[in-house]
């Protein structure tokens, strides 16, 4: 199919194609893509010319977008069927484009945990994953804990649902989460190993870690930090089977991202300033309408 792109969010993923990882190149980078079907070639029979659809990482027929497909930072890509999901009208393109890869990989990463409605969730971070990831616990009934550095985000992290919030740089994040009873589950999305690694300590009895933060440096963690609970660790990744499930949840509650909007012909300055932590949460390329 051809997709006229509506909106491309801007994702530290994009940075594996920028930096060499595609199959070949030119290579156009994007993988949180929302748009309208604008053709179909002959043998599509799951899609309609004017749905509006999304696409992230799974591009469809074993590809993955923008690594061995064009991505959307362009006015239209082409799309395979079997890597679609429909997108509703209630969410806009520009907030619906970064639950196609942030929203979906902490949505599945609370959904498939260990934790049930009550239990403490905390989670690492409050940036692009981590403002999100507060919202959908909240949402589901969880009990949230946000951490994060300074006291600066302690009242859009109350605003977006936590109960609590722990700064790291006033107190030890381990104890203040064990008087709180411990977390059942700990959602990492911070990506530093400075950020990651005091985390072990703050976790109830059988608690899971869930590392949502991309990073390359080694976690400084020993075999006894496991048995003391015991403990478990896993990483999470988008799954498209659980993407629509995440936008309709996302519509169903009100979780939306927060954004910064950017035109197309200022993709480079959003990437970099993405890069650089200083997009106000989640940046966008806004494309048509």
């Amino acid at each position: 199919m051809l997709i006229r792109v509506e909106a491309c969010g801007v994702c530290r993923g994009d940075a594996k194609i920028i930096e060499g990882a595609a199959s070949e190149y030119p290579r156009i980078p994007g993988h949180e893509v929302v748009g309208v079907i604008d053709a179909v070639g002959g043998n599509v029979t799951k899609w309609e010319i004017g749905q509006r659809v999304g696409i992230g990482w799974h591009g469809g027929h074993n590809h993955t977008t923008a690594l061995s497909i064009d991505g959307g930072y362009a006015e239209y890509m082409a799309a395979y069927e079997d890597g679609l999901v429909i997108i509703p009208n209630e969410i806009s393109p520009e907030e619906a484009a970064p639950l196609l890869c942030a929203g979906e990989t902490v949505f599945s990463a609370l959904r498939n945990s260990k934790a049930r409605m009550g239990d403490l969730i905390a989670v690492s971070g409050v940036g692009g994953l981590g403002h999100l990831a507060i919202q959908y616990a909240s949402k589901a009934g969880f009990r949230v804990a946000a951490i994060s550095r300074g006291s600066e985000k302690e009242k859009l992290a109350v605003q977006l649902g936590a109960h609590y919030y722990i700064d790291s740089e006033k107190e030890e994040i381990g104890e203040a989460l064990q008087r709180l009873e411990g977390a059942k589950v700990i959602i990492a999305t911070a990506p530093s190993k400075k950020a990651i690694s005091p985390l072990i300590n703050g976790l109830g009895k059988d608690g899971e870690i869930i590392i949502a933060a991309v990073s390359d440096e080694p976690i400084e963690w020993s075999a006894m930090d496991f048995l003391k609970g015991p403990y478990s660790v896993k990483g999470t990744f988008t799954d498209i089977n659980e993407m629509a499930d995440a936008i309709n949840f996302s519509v169903l509650t009100g979780v939306r991202p927060i954004i910064e909007l950017f035109p197309l012909e200022k993709a480079q300055q959003a990437y970099e300033k993405m890069m650089a932590a200083k997009t106000h949460f989640r940046a966008v390329i806004q494309i048509s309408q």
